[in-house]
């Protein structure tokens, strides 16, 4: 599979896309996990670590991590399925404000990241050849399937990134 082009995603996933610069995505998500495990539960004595008084938790990351595995994960098949009906966005800060991860284990909200990145990994892997490059609206934008396999593996590494960097 080819890396998705400028016109499989609009600019502002750019960053996503570029932190997963590999052609298989798939192979790469699966040697991803064992160092996004790692780096998660560096945080197990302080989940309720913030590096500002307005940002997230690592609990509240982790559990956003899930929530975009799952929406990214589904806007993926609707597309691979060739359904051309327009998907929603969804708002981060609401979903966080309706969320209940502070009060989740970290560990519990990391096997949900590991569970929705498995149920994407099967499905990825049996997606036929032509339907990595279908096409599909969400949020108002248009994507295609190997966008957002990318846009999976760059937005993990994104937060990592971040919790290396402010959190630590």
């Amino acid at each position: 599979m080819t890396r998705p082009q400028s016109g499989d995603y609009p600019p502002f996933y750019a960053r996503y896309v570029h932190l997963a610069p590999e052609e298989d995505v798939v192979g790469a998500m699966l040697m991803q996990a064992p160092l996004t495990r790692a780096a998660i539960l560096n945080f197990v004595d302080r989940p309720d670590h913030r590096y500002a008084p307005d940002k997230w938790s690592v609990r509240q990351i982790v559990g956003h991590m899930a929530d975009t595995e799952r929406v990214f994960g589904f806007r993926a098949l609707w597309f691979a399925r060739a359904d051309l009906s327009p998907l929603p966005g969804f708002e981060q800060d609401d979903w966080m404000a309706a969320s209940d991860f502070d009060a989740q284990p970290l560990e519990d909200l990391l096997a949900g990241f590991e569970a929705a990145r498995t149920s994407n990994l099967h499905m990825l892997r049996q997606l036929a050849p032509d339907a990595w490059v279908r096409r599909g609206r969400a949020s108002g934008h248009d994507f295609t399937v190997r966008a957002y396999a990318h846009l999976l593996l760059g937005h993990e590494r994104a937060h990592l990134q971040i919790l290396a960097e402010r959190y630590t």
